[in-house]
């Protein structure tokens, strides 16, 4: 059985994204860590956590069960293990801006053969006091099923319908961004809409939210455009002030199609199409379009961005992402130890605005468009740009 490497870490305290020193420490709570006032003015040196597997140590010696916060992430999947790395990479960055009375165990997650519950059960019964995982759908799915969840949980994915009170949901989903899109264009003026998809799921996945959220807010659909390499079906679209055109679709096609589009069309997508700003002669084709993304990728130079340590060397952006959902899962888990998730809510994080919905926290992302080949936070013919206010101290 491999031993685990217990890493202190500070508790983070939820204004330390202000980078101020507080005026007292927090009261300590019995059931929760305490909540030490003390930035450091250097950040602490990356955590090495040895993962426990769970094949290996179901069950701790009884010396060794001690109260701490659990990560449950599939690191050894072939798939997803990139993407729980950087995850985990996330976390530990937020975890060492503070100062945290509980280790932090790193277990295995493998919902590939159905024992996220039985790994969950293990951590629970080593002494963890909250839980962060599952982060697969298939895991999220299958913890989202039980109603034993005796401690604050923050799945890293969403699942629909009725669940354990201390279960809680924060993910990637996209479809929320077509939801923002919608609310967006519709505080813009826009009156009708053209979605333009290109036939893959997560296009259809896109064109849905939005529609919906679009026909729930009163406006029509004046087309919907499935492109299929034939250019000819925007042939009729002319410039139409009040009219929008969302793209249901990816950076690649996305270039593609804007260039089929009236020069002065107001023209929509989502996060995907967003590859960073490194190459701005592709970033050319984009011009114009509108979409939403992370601060943690659009605002770097933020102060309550750069608090945070990044990776070396920098992440694909895909992963970037899901390392800013690393640095906000530790904050949010702490606000559900200290029991103070709804009078801190919306808290401005790395990833977007965050609010909580029933048991999920929806991520809201700042507003951006591309220009000259850049993408720019902020537009000023649009709502304003989300504002990281600072984090008051937890008491």
């Amino acid at each position: 059985m491999q031993r685990v490497l217990l890493t202190l870490i500070s508790v983070f305290a939820l204004y330390a994204c202000t980078g101020t020193v507080p005026h007292k420490p927090a009261e300590e709570k019995p059931a929760a860590p305490a909540v030490e006032a003390v930035q450091p003015t250097e950040p602490l040196p990356p955590t090495e956590i040895e993962p426990i597997v769970p094949e290996v140590a179901e069950l701790l010696p009884e010396g060794e069960r001690v109260p701490h916060i659990a990560l449950l992430l599939p690191m050894q999947s072939p798939g997803f293990g990139p993407a729980a790395e950087a995850v985990q990479r996330g976390f530990l960055a937020a975890a060492s801006y503070g100062r945290l009375q509980w280790p932090v165990r790193l277990y295995n997650e493998q919902a590939e053969n159905g024992s996220v519950y039985k790994t969950y059960r293990q951590a629970i019964a080593n002494g963890a006091r909250a839980v962060v995982g599952p982060l697969t759908r298939d895991g999220v799915n299958a913890l989202a099923a039980e109603t034993n969840i005796p401690v604050p949980t923050l799945a890293l994915n969403v699942a629909d319908g009725e669940h354990a009170p201390q279960l809680y949901f924060f993910g990637m989903a996209i479809e929320e961004e077509a939801r923002q899109i919608a609310r967006i264009a519709a505080q813009q003026g826009m009156r009708q809409a053209i979605i333009v998809g290109v036939g893959t799921s997560l296009s259809q996945r896109l064109r849905t939210a939005f529609e919906e959220q679009w026909s729930a807010d009163g406006r029509g659909v004046l087309r919907v455009i499935e492109y299929s390499k034939d250019p000819s079906v925007f042939a009729d679209i002319g410039d139409m002030t009040d009219t929008m055109v969302f793209l249901a679709t990816g950076a690649g096609q996305a270039r593609l199609l804007r260039s089929y589009l009236p020069a002065r069309a107001p023209v929509y997508a989502t996060s995907q199409v967003f590859s960073g700003n490194t190459n701005t002669l592709t970033n050319y084709d984009l011009n114009g379009i509108r979409f939403v993304d992370m601060p943690w990728l659009l605002q770097p130079d933020h102060p309550a961005v750069m608090i945070y340590q990044r990776a070396e060397p920098p992440l694909p952006i895909d992963r970037e992402r899901l390392y800013a959902l690393g640095v906000d899962s530790f904050r949010l888990v702490l606000l559900m130890l200290t029991e103070r998730v709804s009078a801190r809510m919306p808290l401005d994080g790395v990833s977007g605005r965050i609010r909580l919905q029933g048991q999920t926290f929806v991520r809201e992302g700042v507003q951006a468009r591309f220009i000259e080949g850049r993408a720019v936070a902020g537009d000023a013919d649009i709502v304003p740009t989300v504002q990281m206010f600072p984090e008051q101290q937890v008491r």
